[in-house]
Order: structure tokens, then sequence, then C-alpha cells
């Protein structure tokens, strides 16, 4: 009987098996499992730690519909397209602009559909309308009031502008003065954003109300001219098409 049990014993050591009173107790399975349990955790843990740390700081928000802010990680180049209002940088796509992000599926583009409370900006381009506060000999100083498309919001980029002598109009300029006169509201294009030029070429642009420089009445139109309805005055201008119908 003793004899059987040393064969049995030492045949389950050859073989790296538990013996009776070892499975019984639990300890060597215990302890396989544990050396196994530990050695997965610490691969899954550090496979995960490089993971995060490989990518973004922040997390992505490519999901449609997810509000960000600029320089927000939108996705990857793999994942998307860069669309409107997103710029692409080493890799990934980050919003432009403060909104919502949409995504169309088909075309893989990620866009920012900007907030309706976001300040709007001048760009180049833009239908402007403002005052002639100055004239100079090759300059027109104009005061916007406001831009086409915006109404009763407050401009955040606007700035003192200028007509220059060569954006009045298409033909020759012998004067500024015969052109526009103090307080003309006028309509024009912005052709530059850095130094806010302002052109009033095309026929929609240019004065849409001028007041006489005599006496300061508002002047109507009477065929290529302006005439004053108080003292008679006659005043010529770079007068748009849009004079006296109150559109602006």
């Amino acid at each position: 009987m003793r004899l059987k049990k040393r064969t049995v014993l030492r045949k389950a050591v050859r073989n790296n098996e538990p013996t009776r009173d070892d499975s019984g107790s639990g300890k060597s399975s215990s302890y396989g499992s544990g050396g196994s349990s530990n050695s997965s955790s610490s691969g899954s843990n550090g496979g995960d730690s490089r993971g995060s740390n490989s990518g973004n700081n922040r997390a992505p928000k490519g999901r449609p519909g997810t509000f960000v802010l600029p320089g927000d990680f939108i996705g990857t180049t793999e994942e998307f397209r860069s669309g409107d209002r997103t710029y692409e940088k080493a890799g990934g796509i980050y919003a432009a602009a403060t909104g919502v992000t949409m995504v169309n599926a088909a075309k893989r583009f990620v866009s920012v559909i900007p907030e309706t409370n976001t300040p709007p900006i001048l760009r180049k381009g833009d239908m402007v309308v403002g005052q002639v506060t100055g004239l100079r000999e090759a300059l027109a100083l104009v005061t916007i009031a406001g831009a086409e498309g915006i109404v009763d919001r407050e401009i955040t980029n606007v700035a003192p502008a200028v007509v220059h002598v060569s954006n009045v109009k298409k033909a020759y300029v012998k004067e500024l003065s015969y052109e526009f006169g103090l307080f003309d509201i006028l309509k024009a294009k912005v052709i530059d954003i850095k130094n806010m030029r302002l052109d009033t070429s095309e026929p929609k642009m240019g004065v849409v109300k001028a007041f006489c420089s005599k006496c300061r009445t508002a002047m109507v139109r009477h065929d290529s001219k302006l005439k004053c309805p108080d003292c008679g005055r006659v005043e010529t201008r770079k007068i748009s098409t849009d004079y006296g119908t109150g559109i602006v």
C-alpha cells in the first residue's frame, strides 16, 4: 500500500500534476492560476496603457451632434475627410469654429456647423453698409454699420474702413468729393480684410442715401445726379442702383 502511494506521488511530480491532497486543498491549482492571472493582467494593463498614451490626449469628438470649440480634436484622417470649418494637422482633424459636428457617412466628411450665437465676422467678399465719416485726397473713410445677411448682431472684427480712389468706380475719378459726401450712406464690398478696404465699383455698390452738403437734407435722385428738395442744390455721387429704394 505504501509502495503504491509512492509510485503515484512520483508520477504526479514527473507529470507536474497536483496530488490528491494538493488538489483537495487547492494550493497547486491556486498558485498556477495566480501566476497565469498576473501574467495576463500585466500584459493587458501594459497594452491598454501604451494604447492610450499613443493616442490624442483629448477624446475624439467625431460623433454627429457633438459640441466642439476651435482646436478640439474630432478624429483622424483615417476615419474622416476634413470638411467645412475643420482643419488637418499631423494626421488629426480639428475644429476650426465653435459649433456641433456633422458627419457625411457616404463621403466620410466631417464638418462643424457653427452655433447661431457665435459672433459673426467679416470676410473678403462680404457686402457691407456704412457711413462716410471723412474724405481725404485719395481715400473715403467709412464706419461700417452692418453687413448683408447679419441682422441685429454685432460684428466682432469690424474696424474703420476705407474706399481708395481706385476702387470707387470703373471710370476715371477726377476728385473724390464728386463721388462721396460726408455722412453719405453707402453699400460696398470688402476686398481686403487686413486693411479693411472696400470697393464700390459694381452697379449695386455706392451711395444709397446722400445728404445735401449745404443744408443736410436727404437728397432725391434726378437722372444721374442728386437734387436737394429744400434748397434745390444739385450734386454728383457714385450712385448705387438701389438708391432711394430702401434696399440695403
